[in-house]
């Protein structure tokens, strides 16, 4: 199970989601059905099929995030954390080869979609938690051992401004 983390910025994006599944998604779809519905026979009726389908999809998500985002535990930016790795962080490293790499360390919940986000209950993040720039971390992997030096630590201090809903 992951651990139940999110930033700040996390946390609105999935309420932004639940919000437009719930007040868009679902009232357009809903509306499809009825459509369809109405044209008689359900069982040869592709529109009909599909958006039920659609229906249920939406509904199993909204399920979900309700449930996920009650669970969920805030981790807000603190100026206690600068110049060390924690949740959060935006972390620059590099190995022997000279290969870098840069992501930040967030929640389960946060990484799907984001290129350079990585769950706090990675390898990765797991061996980094708590060190320091010019630190050495030792990822153990099923594939072995590889060695990252800490190049910089970074923090996104406010959650970035949204447009009002």
């Amino acid at each position: 199970m992951s651990t139940p983390l999110i930033t700040e910025e996390g946390l609105a994006k999935l309420k932004a989601e639940l919000d437009y599944l719930w007040r868009t998604e679902r009232p357009e779809v809903t509306k499809k059905v009825t459509w369809a519905a109405s044209l008689g026979d359900r069982s040869e009726n592709a529109d009909y099929q599909y958006n039920k389908k659609r229906l249920r999809e939406i509904d199993r998500r909204v399920r979900y995030l309700r449930k996920r985002i009650d669970s969920l535990k805030v981790v807000p930016y603190a100026k206690e954390q600068e110049g060390t790795v924690y949740f959060g962080s935006w972390v620059k490293i590099e190995n022997e080869e000279g290969e870098t790499k840069e992501f930040r360390i967030v929640g389960y919940d946060e990484i799907f979609g984001e290129k350079n986000y990585i769950s706090v209950d990675s390898p990765m993040a797991r061996a980094l938690l708590r060190k320091k720039v010019g630190d050495e971390a030792v990822v153990k992997t099923e594939a072995g051992e590889f060695y990252w030096e800490i190049i910089s630590i970074t923090y996104q201090k406010q959650l970035p401004a949204t447009e009002s809903s």
